[in-house]
């Protein structure tokens, strides 16, 4: 099966458009964060080669002039710890991964917690909508599909189309300059709980950075919990599983 005809086979010519749409959005806003300092993190817990292929294919340009961008491929038997030492805020984590692997679910869904932007690439059955800021996928239940090129196709495009962001650099100017945002700063955010809670409070991990956080609402609380913050509060705990 080629590229193509994987792509032919798993999209409708309606859905093609969606993806072309897609693939667009992602594009400019990895061309936001890299213009903003982000270093792209790629994990493929049952594909390695992609998550090494996406490292590759942006930090060495194949048409001279381009620049290079930082991106570090994370393998391994515990990308959840690698990844929660390597993402710093502002920075993206694209998955390569089938909507049930268990790894990249966990590390996507925490990535918020981390100030991260996610990407999923995948194909079969579709994660749950919000699993990840933007979802690029095949409609096609053939376990093939990740061994045919369909996945490289879509970040050779991510590539391209980034790049062909970064010619519109008025475009790339950070949406708020200050270091909160009057219009969003009440809002609740998630957050993961770096160590256990003493007193009634715990360092929890947010977009921010790691701030003391009242956790009495939602105790008992541990590390690695996924916890809603607001005003300095934890409300509430959020199940990992999407």
């Amino acid at each position: 099966m080629t590229p193509i005809a994987a792509i032919d086979r798993g999209l409708s010519a309606g859905l093609a458009a969606e993806l072309a749409d897609d693939l667009a959005a992602t594009a400019f806003t990895l061309a936001k964060r890299f213009a903003a300092g982000a270093t792209m993190w790629s994990i493929a817990p049952s594909w390695e080669p992609h998550a090494l292929h996406i490292a590759v294919e942006f930090v060495h340009p194949v048409i001279m002039g381009k620049r290079a961008l930082p991106a570090v491929a994370l393998t391994g038997p515990d990308l959840v710890d690698l990844a929660r030492v390597s993402v710093q805020p502002g920075d993206v984590v694209i998955a390569v991964a089938g909507a049930d692997d268990a790894q990249a679910r966990s590390v996507l869904r925490r990535a918020p917690a981390w100030g991260a932007t996610t990407i999923w690439i995948g194909s079969g059955a579709r994660p749950p909508a919000g699993a990840a800021d933007h979802v690029l996928w095949l409609d096609d239940p053939d376990p093939r599909v990740p061994a045919t090129g369909g996945f490289v196709l879509f970040y050779h495009l991510l590539w391209e189309l980034t790049h062909v962001c970064f010619e519109h650099s008025g475009l790339l100017k950070p949406e708020c300059a200050e270091d909160i945002c009057l219009t969003c700063s009440d809002e609740g955010r998630l957050g993961e709980v770096v160590g256990p809670s003493t007193g009634g409070q715990a360092a929890v991990r947010t977009a921010r950075g790691v701030q003391n956080v009242i956790t009495t609402l939602i105790e008992p609380v541990a590390a690695g919990d996924l916890v809603l913050v607001h005003a300095g509060t934890a409300i509430s705990k959020i199940q990992e599983g999407l």
